[in-house]
């Protein structure tokens, strides 16, 4: 119905207009929808890739295996007049109590099985061997025996022609089916290569665009940083011409102030106010000659260490240079790399009706090399399916714990009984019968 899994498609949600489980089978366990759609969906993943008629196959050998597949059932009495219930199936007759659909009480495989009969209400099953009594037992109408009668006859003929040898027409048919199986399978194959390779080549070539993204961010930041360094080296280079010049203004003051000293020294002042008045002015002209050259010392200081900035924010200009060419170059060989990759690419039986009784004879073939062909295709399949049985059995686990045991049916509590003990369908047929 949705085909093969595809995340793309098949999104949380989209099973939930779907009638998937019966009400009562979700009544039965404490999960909300999407719990279910959450556990529905990851076995639907895990499938992924499988055909169709694949699928649909292993989906019937899991359900053949349940207790109540394929089985008719018809209300009988026994020659006592007890109610009990008649099931007709692929396998046998099976003979239940009317409260426990599961467990058979009876049974009758068809390769044990001689004679079908039935007269008026009155129907008869006789086993091929001898020594086990007549099965007798009473319906309610006629029309129901002919219906009993009819599945028998078809049920029993499709048993017997899935275990007589293949005819050459029938062996070339499935040598056929054989071969397109398999030319299907390496279709498929060669699909899911080829899938894999495109989303490969997806995922290198958004890598690629991602990569390309990131180089290109990063060589918007280089550049922004080279800007930031050229800015701050001119700033500094503008700043260490000013304290330069600052620095030459000082010294020639510094210079003028000490010619001036010495030109005060050299007037000789003879009154004493005159040479308190000059001692005080060549105090005060030490003094000032004192501050400038320690200023001038100063600047001389800071226009040094404003070179050494400007020096290292050339180095760092340099750095970011080489940088931009680097990335630059790697943006180039990524372009090429992406343009590159993106171009990937019988017998059958015979029956008599008289009047209102009808008989069905079963040929006695080879019962004994039918059942052991059986039990043979039986245990080839567990061995197959032995990964999906470990499957199932991890599901019934975890959903176990979040059953309501008070909402269980009587068919529930019998279904939990047989297996806790381990019976099975087929063994199950096999103890009774």
């Amino acid at each position: 119905q949705y085909g093969d899994y595809d995340p793309n498609v098949h999104k949380r949600g989209f099973l939930a207009q779907e009638e998937l489980l019966p009400k009562r089978v979700i009544n039965l366990y404490q999960m909300t929808p999407e719990m279910w759609e959450e556990r529905i969906t990851a076995w639907y993943a895990e499938h992924r890739g499988r055909a169709r008629d694949e699928a649909e196959m292993e989906y019937l050998k899991i359900a053949q295996d349940l207790e109540m597949y394929g089985v008719n059932y018809f209300a009988i009495r026994n020659k006592k007049g007890t109610e009990l219930l008649l099931g007709v199936d692929a396998l046998g007759l099976h003979i239940y109590d009317p409260d426990n659909r599961l467990t058979p009480k009876i049974s009758f495989p068809w390769n044990e099985i001689r004679n079908i009969s039935y007269s008026d209400k009155e129907f008869t099953i006789k086993p091929l061997d001898k020594k086990i009594d007549v099965f007798k037992f009473n319906s309610s109408k006629l029309r129901v025996n002919k219906l009993i009668l009819q599945l028998c006859i078809g049920n029993h003929d499709l048993f017997m022609r899935r275990r007589k040898a293949d005819s050459l027409e029938v062996q070339q048919m499935k040598a056929q089916a054989r071969e397109e199986k398999a030319r299907k399978q390496m279709e498929r194959q060669r699909l899911a290569r080829e899938k894999q390779m495109r989303e490969e080549a997806e995922r290198t070539r958004d890598e690629l665009e991602r990569r390309l993204m990131q180089l290109k961010e990063e060589a918007t930041m280089a550049n922004e940083a080279l800007m930031r360094s050229e800015e701050t080296a001119d700033l500094l280079a503008e700043k260490a011409q000013i304290t330069e010049e600052e620095a030459k203004l000082l010294a020639q003051k510094a210079a003028e102030a000490e010619q001036e000293m010495q030109r005060i020294k050299a007037t000789a002042i003879r009154t004493e106010e005159e040479k308190r008045l000059m001692e005080q002015k060549v105090l005060e002209a030490e003094m000032l000659a004192l501050k400038m050259a320690e200023e001038s010392e100063r600047r001389a200081k800071e226009a040094d260490q404003l070179k050494q900035d400007l020096q290292e924010a050339r180095e760092s200009e340099r750095r970011a240079k080489q940088k931009l060419l680097e990335i630059t170059s790697k943006s180039s060989y990524t372009q090429s790399m992406n343009s590159s990759t993106t171009a990937l690419p019988t017998d059958l039986p015979s029956f008599n009706l008289i009047s209102e009784s009808l008989s069905f004879d079963f040929k006695d073939t080879d019962m004994k090399r039918l059942s052991m062909e059986i039990e043979k295709e039986k245990v080839e399949y567990m061995e197959k399916s032995k990964h999906l049985q470990e499957q199932l059995n991890e599901l019934k686990t975890e959903i176990e714990a979040l059953k309501l045991k008070e909402r269980e049916t009587a068919l529930d509590i019998l279904h939990n009984e047989n297996a806790s003990r381990g019976n099975s369908k087929h063994n199950t047929i096999k103890k009774v019968s």
